[in-house]
């Protein structure tokens, strides 16, 4: 069905355009995908005529901060987390808007000379930060472009665009093949791409984080440190609060506990989270050493005003799963590579992790962090919360310790 990764790598170190299709229960979509390196007004044309869609420029961390792109918006409330920068023009791209213009500010993307000051703001192009593990970080179409151009030995820029059918609907996998075979487009897809990474794997760069500053942090629990994180680029931040010598050898109680204004705040009966920071404070109290890494994963990653539109289709009837489901939305994105990060920074080598969740198991295993120990929290079961702890008992297997 799908043409070979070697030779659609090969068409674009040779400044062909190839079509990428990600998972079906993803976007379920293709797009054309070039190199920024290579590109031509002919080809942004073939885009926009053939594709129909949105012409982009995938680039990594790097770039986006030497020409100081900052995210579009700080809360991304979109399905799939798209990371959009600011748009731009090339100051030398006249009105930005037609091929050769669009044409001139991609190349300049891709020019060492070039500086944050050469582009205007906002413009007609689209720039999308991708992540630094690529495809196999975040399976969309903003990695596998910058892959492929890494692979092909280019300038980590892409240049992507959707297709769409002449009817304006989304072309799926049976038309994207009618194309390919037409114009002699490659056809690959984005898990392809996975299972070819791991056998050839990319060096990844290193996190952006740092810790900008420390405090002391007394507490109704006992005396505490809160340790601020930020990511420059991301503009985001993350706070771990601590007590004790972290960077030592005797193991760490760690909580890593993802943001949840209704719960932790609030003190909603509708989930446990509240009560699992409040669990996780005294036992950290009681011990003298460990630390709570605090990640701004509202709603497990949709970010709150998606949250509360989940919450309104649980009161319908749906589990907190397919309810984000019916919002086109993932059912869990939270990623746990800050604070794999955050805790690296900190020193910590052993953990004891308090936690019900076995992918938090899994990310810290995989960073070769040594658990020695892990903590079951125990849920107080209400009226609110009974449906919601069982979705996620059965649904993504957490280890729930139920108490009536």
């Amino acid at each position: 069905m799908f043409d070979t990764i070697e030779s659609a790598i090969e068409d674009i170190k040779n400044g062909k355009m190839i079509i990428v299709v990600d998972d079906e229960d993803r976007e379920n979509e293709g797009d054309f995908v070039m190199a920024a390196d290579i590109v031509t007004a002919e080809s942004i044309n073939t885009m926009a005529t053939l594709g129909r869609g949105l012409i982009c420029t995938p680039l990594d961390r790097d770039l986006a901060i030497k020409f100081n792109l900052p995210l579009m918006l700080k809360q991304n409330d979109s399905a799939h987390h798209t990371a959009f920068t600011i748009s731009i023009d090339h100051k030398d791209a006249g009105t930005g808007i037609s091929c050769v213009d669009r044409a001139i500010t991609i190349k300049a993307l891709v020019r060492e000379e070039t500086l944050a000051e050469d582009f205007l703001r906002p413009g007609h192009i689209f720039p999308l930060i991708a992540k630094d593990g690529g495809v196999l970080e975040r399976a969309g179409h903003t990695e596998a472009s910058v892959d492929f151009c890494k692979l092909a030995g280019l300038n980590p820029v892409g240049v992507i665009c959707e297709i769409m059918n002449d009817d304006g609907t989304m072309a799926r996998v049976p038309q994207l093949k009618v194309l390919a075979k037409e114009k002699g487009f490659k056809l690959v897809s984005i898990e392809q791409l996975k299972e070819y990474l791991l056998s050839n794997p990319i060096k990844t760069k290193q996190s952006q984080m740092y810790l900008s500053e420390t405090i002391n942090f007394p507490t109704k629990y006992g005396k505490f440190q809160l340790s601020m994180f930020e990511d420059p680029i991301a503009s985001d931040h993350h706070t771990v609060v601590h007590m004790g010598d972290l960077d030592s050898n005797e193991p760490v109680l760690v909580r890593i506990h993802s943001e949840c204004l209704t719960g932790d705040v609030f003190g909603s009966s509708r989930c446990d989270c509240g009560d699992q920071l409040e669990q996780s404070m005294k036992e950290i109290a009681r011990r003298g050493l460990g630390a709570i890494v605090y990640l701004r994963q509202e709603g497990r990653g949709i970010g709150l005003p998606n949250k509360i539109r989940a919450y309104a289709l649980q009161d319908k009837g749906l589990d907190t799963f397919q309810a984000n489901e019916s919002l086109g939305l993932p059912r869990d994105s939270r990623n746990y590579k800050n604070a794999v990060n955050v805790l690296k920074i900190l020193g910590v080598k052993n953990v004891e992790l308090i936690t019900n969740n076995p992918q938090k198991i899994a990310a810290l295993e995989a960073a070769k962090f040594d658990i020695v120990n892990r903590h079951i929290l125990k849920s107080q079961v209400n009226e609110f919360n009974h449906d919601y702890l069982l979705a996620k008992k059965n649904i993504t297997k957490h280890n729930i310790d139920f108490i009536n």
